[in-house]
């Protein structure tokens, strides 16, 4: 079994619920772990050649890649675990215009990228079509939505596109332990 997780906007294939994912699943199924791309069309792009490539059996995401995870999930008929989807990224990158740094390293090792204009612009042409294919079946796109997350409110945009919804009391980025009790049940579930 294979499973794809898409890390949020600051993160990496190396933040903490990537990593707490593939030492959960260690001899149970692979977890393939990217760095995506900063720029969305190319993080889509990265990301239908990666399941082209490893075919995998689930996406999970986490904010921005909960919204990659969605398109994507849509597009290939694939099940999908998406939590605290980000929905609205023009929303969250408007007011953080500038430089900033990632959170987890990368394996380029650049950790160095700046919000401007035209990524703003790409994530808004995305957003006015991300809905546009809906999926085959609704019921296989879980959403995973913590009871304390201050940045993402989009339960009521993914229950108008999809029919299963579960709560954790956490943030909006789960820590370890907080992957381990919920996102890996619903994950053995899924699979």
């Amino acid at each position: 079994m294979k499973v794809l997780f898409l890390h949020g906007f600051y993160a990496s294939g190396q933040c903490v619920p990537a990593v707490a994912l593939r030492e959960a699943f260690e001899d149970k199924a692979e977890v393939l772990t990217p760095d995506l791309p900063l720029h969305p069309l190319e993080a889509l792009d990265a990301i239908r050649a990666l399941c082209e490539q490893e075919q995998p059996d689930l996406l999970v995401g986490n904010s921005c890649g909960s919204f990659y995870g969605q398109m994507i999930a849509a597009e290939r008929g694939l099940p999908a675990l998406l939590g605290n989807p980000y929905f609205r990224m023009t929303e969250f990158l408007g007011p953080r215009m500038g430089p900033q740094r990632y959170k987890s390293p990368r394996k380029n090792g650049r950790q160095d990228f700046v919000i401007d204009e035209w990524l703003i612009r790409e994530f808004a042409n995305l957003e006015a079509r991300q809905f546009d294919t809906p999926h085959p079946c609704r019921a296989s796109v879980w959403g995973l939505f913590g009871d304390r997350d201050t940045l993402a409110h989009f339960e009521p945009l993914f229950l108008a596109h999809y029919t299963v919804t579960h709560h954790f009391p956490g943030g909006h980025t789960p820590t370890a332990e907080e992957v381990k009790s919920w996102y890996v049940p619903l994950i053995q579930k899924m699979l």
